[in-house]
């Protein structure tokens, strides 16, 4: 699906650059807007990984903590 942005406001902001979280007017996140090209490597560049090296890497389980969790942890002090 296309939605057609008309709204010069909204524009701006969703051609800031950024990543925009959309909302609701109740706050309710909606979802994330990602500029075109945002986390891709600039034409000239090229990635030390394979394809197949990043497709391995995005299947193998998640190490660590969120955040988040650090943060509560490190308060807990």
């Amino acid at each position: 699906m296309a939605i057609t942005v008309t709204d010069p406001a909204l524009l701006a902001q969703l051609g800031s650059g950024a990543e925009v979280e959309l909302k609701d007017p109740s706050g309710k996140v909606l979802g994330v807007f990602v500029p075109e090209g945002l986390g891709k490597l600039p034409p000239d560049v090229k990635s030390p990984f394979s394809e197949d090296e990043l497709a391995e890497r995005r299947k193998a389980p998640k190490v660590g903590r969120p955040l988040a969790d650090i943060w509560r942890d490190i308060e807990k002090r």
